[in-house]
């Protein structure tokens, strides 16, 4: 059958728009969907077992988020952010971050301190038993969960956004076998909340930011292909 004409009953059955865009969501965060990629309408119904409007929904969606861009009479494709870009989402990041972290440290609680204790302990496991796609998740993780920490919804919204971008910007420009983060950069940073420093917190963030930067080579292209329906189809 078509997966365009589905029959409307079975449609209850199926996954709906949100889970679509949180799995496309989690795919471009971990870097299995690189920059670039097109999304086919029929490969995405293929996996994800509905119809193309369900798909076109969830692409729009995506879209709103900047995580897809949609071209007239081209389809969908993953956002491929430019050199220019990648600098400023860095520029960005380099001028928030590092209040965000001042203010985390100085508003977090006791409970806050101990949430990411046991963060970075699941980053150390991940990168540890070389699961690259979790560590990946788990380090932009840490950077919204410090915005959370710091009580600020703004930031948080900014800083999610901010996360996925930088995703996306490593896909095309990190150098091979760079992920996000270093997590011992991580485990520095939250070092400096034990000591109620939040100076200290401020500059490591600083240094850990431009780190990453100087990591990337902003003149290189993702290329690779990806198979819609492997990656996504439940096994």
């Amino acid at each position: 059958m078509d997966v365009s004409t589905r029959n409307p009953v079975a449609e209850s059955d199926e996954i709906d728009e949100s889970d679509i865009v949180e799995r496309i969501f989690e795919a471009v965060i971990e870097q299995r969907l690189p920059p670039g990629t097109k999304l086919s309408e029929s490969a995405l119904c293929d996996a994800f077992g509905v119809g193309r409007m369900r798909i076109r929904r969830s692409l729009l969606l995506l879209a709103s988020r900047e995580v897809v861009e949609l071209h007239a009479n081209r389809g969908a494709f993953v956002a491929s952010p430019t050199a220019e870009q990648a600098r400023e989402v860095f520029e960005a990041r380099l001028a928030l971050e590092p209040n965000i972290a001042r203010l985390a440290v100085q508003r977090a609680t006791e409970e806050d301190i101990a949430t990411l204790n046991l963060h970075l302990e699941m980053e150390h496991l991940a990168h540890k038993e070389r699961r690259r796609h979790d560590a990946i998740r788990l380090s932009g993780q840490f950077h919204t969960l410090m915005a959370q920490v710091a009580g600020n919804a703004v930031l948080l919204r900014t800083m999610k956004e901010l996360v996925t971008r930088t995703s996306l910007i490593i896909g095309i420009f990190g150098a091979p076998g760079v992920s996000n983060c270093r997590d011992d950069d991580h485990a520095a940073i939250v070092g400096a909340f034990h000591t109620r420093d939040a100076e200290k917190a401020a500059w490591m963030m600083t240094q850990h930011l431009r780190h990453i930067e100087s990591h990337l080579q902003l003149g290189a292209k993702a290329t690779d292909s990806v198979d819609l329906v492997k990656l996504f189809a439940k096994p």
